[in-house]
Protein backbone atom coordinates (compact mmCIF):
# COMPACT_ATOMS: atom_id res chain seq x y z
CA UNK A 1 0.00 0.00 0.00
CA UNK A 2 1.34 3.69 -0.69
CA UNK A 3 1.72 5.87 2.43
CA UNK A 4 0.12 8.62 0.30
CA UNK A 5 -4.24 8.92 -0.04
CA UNK A 6 -5.05 9.64 -4.09
CA UNK A 7 -6.08 13.43 -3.92
CA UNK A 8 -9.20 13.57 -2.14
CA UNK A 9 -9.53 10.51 -0.75
CA UNK A 10 -9.15 9.77 3.15
CA UNK A 11 -9.15 6.14 3.89
CA UNK A 12 -9.57 4.85 7.17
CA UNK A 13 -6.56 2.86 6.39
CA UNK A 14 -4.68 6.06 6.75
CA UNK A 15 -6.13 6.99 10.13
CA UNK A 16 -4.47 7.24 13.50
CA UNK A 17 -5.80 7.93 17.13
CA UNK A 18 -3.54 9.47 20.08
CA UNK A 19 -4.69 9.24 23.27
CA UNK A 20 -1.84 10.45 25.78
CA UNK A 21 -2.24 9.78 29.66
CA UNK A 22 0.29 10.97 32.60
CA UNK A 23 3.22 13.86 32.17
CA UNK A 24 3.94 16.68 29.80
CA UNK A 25 6.84 14.95 28.04
CA UNK A 26 4.33 12.14 27.15
CA UNK A 27 2.09 14.73 25.58
CA UNK A 28 5.35 16.07 23.84
CA UNK A 29 6.43 12.50 22.43
CA UNK A 30 2.66 11.89 21.29
CA UNK A 31 3.33 15.34 18.98
CA UNK A 32 6.43 13.88 17.87
CA UNK A 33 4.94 10.66 17.31
CA UNK A 34 1.98 12.42 15.34
CA UNK A 35 3.79 15.08 13.52
CA UNK A 36 5.75 11.79 11.57
CA UNK A 37 2.48 9.91 10.90
CA UNK A 38 1.37 13.20 9.53
CA UNK A 39 4.92 13.48 6.92
CA UNK A 40 4.07 9.64 5.96
CA UNK A 41 0.86 10.49 4.96
CA UNK A 42 -1.34 9.72 7.75
CA UNK A 43 -4.48 11.94 9.68
CA UNK A 44 -5.19 11.96 13.05
CA UNK A 45 -8.96 11.16 13.96
CA UNK A 46 -10.93 10.00 16.77
CA UNK A 47 -10.61 6.69 18.25
CA UNK A 48 -14.48 5.57 16.53
CA UNK A 49 -12.21 5.92 12.90
CA UNK A 50 -8.79 5.01 13.27
CA UNK A 51 -7.30 2.44 11.53
CA UNK A 52 -4.84 2.29 14.65
CA UNK A 53 -4.84 3.54 18.04
CA UNK A 54 -1.71 4.90 19.92
CA UNK A 55 -1.88 4.59 23.61
CA UNK A 56 1.11 6.45 25.06
CA UNK A 57 1.31 4.86 28.73
CA UNK A 58 2.06 6.38 32.24
CA UNK A 59 3.27 4.27 34.97
CA UNK A 60 3.63 6.38 37.92
CA UNK A 61 1.47 4.87 40.45
CA UNK A 62 -0.69 1.67 40.53
CA UNK A 63 -3.77 4.02 39.86
CA UNK A 64 -1.66 5.15 36.73
CA UNK A 65 -1.09 1.39 35.57
CA UNK A 66 -4.99 0.68 35.96
CA UNK A 67 -5.94 3.49 33.98
CA UNK A 68 -3.93 3.06 31.05
CA UNK A 69 -4.87 -1.10 31.01
CA UNK A 70 -8.66 0.37 31.10
CA UNK A 71 -7.18 2.56 28.11
CA UNK A 72 -6.02 -0.48 25.89
CA UNK A 73 -9.49 -2.01 26.45
CA UNK A 74 -11.37 0.87 25.44
CA UNK A 75 -9.13 0.82 22.38
CA UNK A 76 -10.17 -3.06 21.53
CA UNK A 77 -13.68 -2.18 21.25
CA UNK A 78 -13.27 0.85 19.10
CA UNK A 79 -15.65 0.34 15.87
CA UNK A 80 -13.25 -1.63 13.13
CA UNK A 81 -11.28 -3.85 15.27
CA UNK A 82 -8.32 -1.29 15.09
CA UNK A 83 -4.79 -2.21 15.91
CA UNK A 84 -3.22 -0.78 19.28
CA UNK A 85 0.28 0.42 19.73
CA UNK A 86 0.63 0.86 23.58
CA UNK A 87 3.92 2.71 24.02
CA UNK A 88 5.17 4.76 27.38
CA UNK A 89 6.71 3.85 30.72
CA UNK A 90 4.10 0.91 31.33
CA UNK A 91 5.24 -0.80 28.46
CA UNK A 92 8.84 -0.42 29.39
CA UNK A 93 7.77 -2.33 32.53
CA UNK A 94 5.21 -4.49 31.77
CA UNK A 95 5.12 -5.17 27.82
CA UNK A 96 4.15 -9.21 28.32
CA UNK A 97 1.05 -7.84 30.41
CA UNK A 98 -0.18 -5.54 28.01
CA UNK A 99 0.14 -7.86 25.28
CA UNK A 100 -2.27 -10.26 27.27
CA UNK A 101 -4.87 -7.96 27.02
CA UNK A 102 -5.37 -8.70 23.04
CA UNK A 103 -4.26 -10.05 20.27
CA UNK A 104 -4.73 -6.84 18.37
CA UNK A 105 -2.07 -4.97 20.84
CA UNK A 106 1.11 -3.73 19.64
CA UNK A 107 3.83 -2.93 22.39
CA UNK A 108 6.85 -0.79 21.31
CA UNK A 109 8.59 0.63 24.52
CA UNK A 110 10.76 2.74 22.04
CA UNK A 111 9.19 6.08 21.47
CA UNK A 112 11.35 6.86 18.65
CA UNK A 113 10.10 3.58 16.61
CA UNK A 114 6.16 3.78 17.00
CA UNK A 115 5.67 5.79 14.18
CA UNK A 116 7.82 3.03 12.01
CA UNK A 117 5.21 -0.32 14.23
CA UNK A 118 2.22 1.97 12.76
CA UNK A 119 3.38 2.32 9.19
CA UNK A 120 4.11 -1.83 9.75
CA UNK A 121 0.83 -1.99 10.96
CA UNK A 122 -0.69 0.14 8.47
CA UNK A 123 0.95 -1.63 5.99
CA UNK A 124 2.90 1.41 4.71
CA UNK A 125 6.43 2.03 3.47
CA UNK A 126 8.98 1.70 6.67
CA UNK A 127 11.38 4.40 5.87
CA UNK A 128 10.67 7.85 7.62
CA UNK A 129 9.82 10.98 6.09
CA UNK A 130 10.33 14.32 6.94
CA UNK A 131 7.92 15.02 9.87
CA UNK A 132 5.15 17.72 9.25
CA UNK A 133 5.72 20.57 11.75
CA UNK A 134 4.12 21.15 15.26
CA UNK A 135 2.22 24.12 14.38
CA UNK A 136 -1.07 24.88 12.87
CA UNK A 137 -4.64 22.92 12.98
CA UNK A 138 -4.23 19.87 16.16
CA UNK A 139 -1.17 21.28 17.84
CA UNK A 140 -0.58 23.50 20.48
CA UNK A 141 0.46 27.44 19.87
CA UNK A 142 2.82 26.98 23.09
CA UNK A 143 4.74 24.31 21.50
CA UNK A 144 7.30 22.14 24.26
CA UNK A 145 10.33 20.84 23.14
CA UNK A 146 11.66 17.82 24.87
CA UNK A 147 15.26 18.64 25.43
CA UNK A 148 15.99 15.35 27.59
CA UNK A 149 15.02 12.27 29.32
CA UNK A 150 15.84 9.43 32.28
CA UNK A 151 16.68 10.07 35.86
CA UNK A 152 19.02 9.10 38.27
CA UNK A 153 17.29 10.37 41.64
CA UNK A 154 15.66 7.45 42.38
CA UNK A 155 13.37 9.26 45.00
CA UNK A 156 11.83 6.13 46.91
CA UNK A 157 8.07 6.56 45.80
CA UNK A 158 9.21 6.68 41.66
CA UNK A 159 8.77 4.03 39.32
CA UNK A 160 10.24 6.29 36.33
CA UNK A 161 13.72 5.83 36.49
CA UNK A 162 13.37 2.06 36.02
CA UNK A 163 11.05 2.62 32.79
CA UNK A 164 12.75 5.74 31.34
CA UNK A 165 16.62 5.10 32.47
CA UNK A 166 18.97 7.35 33.59
CA UNK A 167 19.24 10.93 32.04
CA UNK A 168 20.23 11.55 28.30
CA UNK A 169 20.13 14.95 26.83
CA UNK A 170 19.71 16.06 23.15
CA UNK A 171 22.31 18.06 22.02
CA UNK A 172 22.10 22.17 22.20
CA UNK A 173 22.63 22.50 18.54
CA UNK A 174 19.84 19.97 17.78
CA UNK A 175 17.19 21.83 20.16
CA UNK A 176 18.25 25.26 18.55
CA UNK A 177 17.53 23.91 15.11
CA UNK A 178 14.20 22.88 16.52
CA UNK A 179 13.33 26.27 18.21
CA UNK A 180 14.38 27.90 14.82
CA UNK A 181 12.38 25.81 12.56
CA UNK A 182 9.29 26.65 15.28
CA UNK A 183 10.24 30.31 15.15
CA UNK A 184 9.90 30.50 11.43
CA UNK A 185 6.38 28.42 11.72
CA UNK A 186 5.41 31.32 14.03
CA UNK A 187 5.78 29.90 17.60
CA UNK A 188 5.87 32.01 20.06
CA UNK A 189 6.70 30.34 22.72
CA UNK A 190 8.51 26.99 23.71
CA UNK A 191 8.08 25.34 27.03
CA UNK A 192 11.64 23.12 27.83
CA UNK A 193 10.55 19.58 28.99
CA UNK A 194 11.92 16.60 29.99
CA UNK A 195 11.64 14.11 32.96
CA UNK A 196 14.30 15.78 34.97
CA UNK A 197 15.07 19.07 33.14
CA UNK A 198 17.78 19.93 35.93
CA UNK A 199 20.05 16.92 35.00
CA UNK A 200 20.25 18.58 31.07
CA UNK A 201 23.95 18.27 30.18
CA UNK A 202 25.10 17.68 26.84
CA UNK A 203 28.14 16.16 25.34
CA UNK A 204 29.46 19.56 24.75
CA UNK A 205 28.99 20.02 28.63
CA UNK A 206 26.21 22.74 28.06
CA UNK A 207 23.57 22.89 31.29
CA UNK A 208 19.79 23.92 31.14
CA UNK A 209 21.05 27.77 31.59
CA UNK A 210 23.17 28.09 29.48
CA UNK A 211 20.98 26.41 26.60
CA UNK A 212 18.07 28.82 27.31
CA UNK A 213 20.57 31.99 26.74
CA UNK A 214 21.59 30.14 23.92
CA UNK A 215 18.03 29.24 22.54
CA UNK A 216 17.20 33.35 23.05
CA UNK A 217 20.28 34.60 21.29
CA UNK A 218 20.63 32.06 18.20
CA UNK A 219 16.34 31.67 18.15
CA UNK A 220 14.69 34.72 18.61
CA UNK A 221 11.78 33.24 19.82
CA UNK A 222 9.44 35.48 22.27
CA UNK A 223 8.74 33.42 25.28
CA UNK A 224 11.08 30.56 26.61
CA UNK A 225 9.38 28.50 29.41
CA UNK A 226 10.88 25.82 31.77
CA UNK A 227 8.10 23.46 32.40
CA UNK A 228 9.61 21.61 35.63
CA UNK A 229 13.12 22.18 37.41
CA UNK A 230 14.50 20.40 41.18
CA UNK A 231 15.85 23.01 43.00
CA UNK A 232 19.59 21.70 43.13
CA UNK A 233 19.38 22.72 39.47
CA UNK A 234 17.65 26.25 40.00
CA UNK A 235 19.85 29.09 41.12
CA UNK A 236 22.31 32.12 40.10
CA UNK A 237 23.20 30.67 36.86
CA UNK A 238 19.39 30.34 35.77
CA UNK A 239 18.93 34.09 37.35
CA UNK A 240 22.47 35.11 35.36
CA UNK A 241 20.41 33.97 32.44
CA UNK A 242 17.61 35.75 32.85
CA UNK A 243 18.91 39.15 33.48
CA UNK A 244 20.35 38.93 30.04
CA UNK A 245 17.88 37.31 28.53
CA UNK A 246 14.21 38.81 29.11
CA UNK A 247 12.60 36.10 26.70
CA UNK A 248 13.19 33.39 29.94
CA UNK A 249 9.86 34.07 31.63
CA UNK A 250 9.62 34.40 35.37
CA UNK A 251 7.53 31.32 36.29
CA UNK A 252 9.42 27.95 37.72
CA UNK A 253 7.43 25.13 38.60
CA UNK A 254 9.84 23.97 41.88
CA UNK A 255 8.58 20.27 43.84
CA UNK A 256 8.83 20.56 46.84
CA UNK A 257 7.01 17.26 47.92
CA UNK A 258 7.61 17.77 51.89
CA UNK A 259 8.38 20.44 54.12
CA UNK A 260 9.85 18.20 56.84
CA UNK A 261 13.17 17.10 56.63
CA UNK A 262 12.83 13.84 58.25
CA UNK A 263 9.97 13.25 55.21
CA UNK A 264 12.27 14.37 52.28
CA UNK A 265 14.90 12.57 53.81
CA UNK A 266 13.16 9.33 53.56
CA UNK A 267 11.62 10.52 49.86
CA UNK A 268 15.43 10.25 49.00
CA UNK A 269 15.38 14.03 48.10
CA UNK A 270 18.48 15.86 48.37
CA UNK A 271 17.73 18.71 50.37
CA UNK A 272 16.37 19.95 53.30
CA UNK A 273 13.13 21.83 53.53
CA UNK A 274 15.33 25.45 54.76
CA UNK A 275 17.89 24.47 52.02
CA UNK A 276 15.03 24.64 49.23
CA UNK A 277 13.33 27.93 51.11
CA UNK A 278 16.85 29.65 51.03
CA UNK A 279 17.23 29.11 46.98
CA UNK A 280 14.25 30.11 45.88
CA UNK A 281 13.56 33.19 48.23
CA UNK A 282 17.46 34.02 47.63
CA UNK A 283 16.00 33.97 43.63
CA UNK A 284 12.98 36.09 44.41
CA UNK A 285 15.49 38.99 46.15
CA UNK A 286 17.08 39.79 43.16
CA UNK A 287 14.20 38.73 40.69
CA UNK A 288 11.22 40.25 42.44
CA UNK A 289 8.95 39.27 39.45
CA UNK A 290 9.98 35.33 39.80
CA UNK A 291 6.83 33.22 40.47
CA UNK A 292 6.97 29.68 41.37
CA UNK A 293 4.57 26.78 41.12
CA UNK A 294 5.14 23.52 43.27
CA UNK A 295 4.12 19.70 43.75
CA UNK A 296 3.20 18.56 47.44
CA UNK A 297 2.95 14.86 48.14
CA UNK A 298 0.76 14.47 51.14
CA UNK A 299 0.53 10.84 53.66
CA UNK A 300 4.19 9.62 52.80
CA UNK A 301 4.53 6.57 55.11
CA UNK A 302 5.64 7.56 58.44
CA UNK A 303 4.39 11.72 57.68
CA UNK A 304 3.05 12.63 61.34
CA UNK A 305 0.52 15.30 62.04
CA UNK A 306 3.98 17.25 62.97
CA UNK A 307 5.84 16.66 59.38
CA UNK A 308 2.21 17.61 57.13
CA UNK A 309 2.17 21.09 59.42
CA UNK A 310 5.75 21.36 58.18
CA UNK A 311 4.70 21.72 54.96
CA UNK A 312 1.94 23.67 54.94
CA UNK A 313 3.74 26.49 56.74
CA UNK A 314 6.73 25.77 54.48
CA UNK A 315 4.05 26.32 51.23
CA UNK A 316 2.69 29.40 53.02
CA UNK A 317 6.17 31.19 53.59
CA UNK A 318 6.97 30.26 50.21
CA UNK A 319 4.25 31.85 48.89
CA UNK A 320 3.49 29.60 45.96
CA UNK A 321 0.64 30.48 43.24
CA UNK A 322 -0.04 27.56 43.08
CA UNK A 323 0.34 23.78 44.80
CA UNK A 324 -0.47 21.09 43.08
CA UNK A 325 -1.67 18.16 46.06
CA UNK A 326 -1.21 14.50 45.42
CA UNK A 327 -1.72 11.87 48.18
CA UNK A 328 0.79 9.21 48.18
CA UNK A 329 -0.19 6.13 46.69
CA UNK A 330 2.30 3.23 46.85
CA UNK A 331 4.19 1.68 43.78
CA UNK A 332 4.90 -1.47 43.93
CA UNK A 333 8.48 -1.83 42.87
CA UNK A 334 9.54 0.92 45.05
CA UNK A 335 11.36 1.78 48.51
CA UNK A 336 8.19 3.16 49.93
CA UNK A 337 5.60 0.58 49.19
CA UNK A 338 7.41 -1.52 51.32
CA UNK A 339 7.94 0.94 54.26
CA UNK A 340 6.26 0.85 57.58
CA UNK A 341 3.74 2.98 58.82
CA UNK A 342 1.77 3.41 55.94
CA UNK A 343 -1.12 6.55 56.57
CA UNK A 344 -4.50 5.57 56.38
CA UNK A 345 -6.60 6.66 53.36
CA UNK A 346 -8.28 8.74 55.63
CA UNK A 347 -5.83 10.81 57.24
CA UNK A 348 -4.11 11.44 53.58
CA UNK A 349 -7.82 12.43 52.12
CA UNK A 350 -7.97 15.04 55.53
CA UNK A 351 -4.18 16.39 54.54
CA UNK A 352 -4.85 16.77 51.30
CA UNK A 353 -7.96 18.75 51.86
CA UNK A 354 -5.79 21.04 54.22
CA UNK A 355 -3.35 21.55 51.76
CA UNK A 356 -5.63 21.88 48.76
CA UNK A 357 -7.46 24.95 50.86
CA UNK A 358 -4.22 26.13 51.81
CA UNK A 359 -3.58 26.10 47.39
CA UNK A 360 -6.97 28.09 47.05
CA UNK A 361 -5.49 30.68 49.19
CA UNK A 362 -2.30 31.42 47.99
CA UNK A 363 -3.74 31.44 44.76
CA UNK A 364 -6.16 33.84 45.57
CA UNK A 365 -3.81 35.83 47.18
CA UNK A 366 -1.58 35.54 44.05
CA UNK A 367 -4.18 36.79 41.65
CA UNK A 368 -5.14 39.98 43.92
CA UNK A 369 -1.76 41.16 43.88
CA UNK A 370 -1.74 41.16 39.46
CA UNK A 371 -4.65 43.06 39.80
CA UNK A 372 -4.68 46.56 37.90
CA UNK A 373 -0.69 45.30 36.48
CA UNK A 374 -0.60 45.67 32.39
CA UNK A 375 0.35 42.08 31.69
CA UNK A 376 1.39 40.20 28.49
CA UNK A 377 -1.08 37.69 26.82
CA UNK A 378 0.15 35.60 24.44
CA UNK A 379 -3.31 34.52 22.74
CA UNK A 380 -3.54 30.37 22.07
CA UNK A 381 -7.60 30.66 21.36
CA UNK A 382 -10.11 32.83 19.67
CA UNK A 383 -13.55 31.92 20.05
CA UNK A 384 -17.54 34.15 20.40
CA UNK A 385 -15.55 37.22 20.43
CA UNK A 386 -13.00 36.09 23.32
CA UNK A 387 -9.43 35.87 23.33
CA UNK A 388 -7.56 33.18 25.56
CA UNK A 389 -4.36 33.28 26.54
CA UNK A 390 -1.15 32.90 29.00
CA UNK A 391 0.53 35.41 30.82
CA UNK A 392 4.45 35.33 31.58
CA UNK A 393 3.46 34.66 34.83
CA UNK A 394 1.53 31.72 33.95
CA UNK A 395 -2.24 33.56 34.88
CA UNK A 396 -4.82 32.61 32.22
CA UNK A 397 -6.70 35.02 30.82
CA UNK A 398 -9.49 35.80 29.09
CA UNK A 399 -10.32 39.15 27.40
CA UNK A 400 -12.67 40.88 24.60
CA UNK A 401 -10.95 39.81 21.11
CA UNK A 402 -11.71 42.50 19.04
CA UNK A 403 -9.08 41.77 15.72
CA UNK A 404 -6.91 39.86 18.07
CA UNK A 405 -5.59 36.43 16.82
CA UNK A 406 -4.01 33.33 17.46
CA UNK A 407 -0.57 33.48 17.90
CA UNK A 408 -0.67 37.41 18.79
CA UNK A 409 0.89 38.79 21.57
CA UNK A 410 -1.25 41.64 23.41
CA UNK A 411 -1.16 43.50 26.62
CA UNK A 412 -3.78 43.98 29.20
CA UNK A 413 -4.34 45.43 32.75
CA UNK A 414 -5.58 42.88 34.98
CA UNK A 415 -8.73 42.75 36.27
CA UNK A 416 -10.86 39.82 38.60
CA UNK A 417 -13.05 38.54 35.88
CA UNK A 418 -10.38 38.23 33.16
CA UNK A 419 -8.69 35.38 35.27
CA UNK A 420 -9.79 31.46 34.41
CA UNK A 421 -6.97 30.15 36.09
CA UNK A 422 -4.22 31.14 38.40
Amino acid sequence: MSGEPAPGEHPRELAVAFRTLGCKVNRVESDNIAAELLGRGCRVVDEDEAAVIIINTCTVTAEADSKARKAVRQALKAAGEPVVVVTGCLAALDAEGLRALGDRVVVEADKEAVAARVAEALGMRADATAPAARTGEGFRTRVAVKIQDGCDNFCTYCIVPYARGVPRSRPADEIIAEVESLVAAGVREVVLTGINVAKYHDPEATRLAWLCSAIARETGIERIRVSSVEVPGFGPEMLQAMAFSRQIVPHFHVPLQSGSDRILEAMGRHYTAEQFHEILRACQLIRTDITYTTDVITGFPGETEEDHAGTMELCEKMGFSRLHVFRYSPRKGTPAAEMPDQVPPEVKARRAEELRALDARLRQRFVESRLGQTVEVLVERVEDGVAEGTTREYLRVRVPAGDTRVGETIEVVLEAGMIVRS
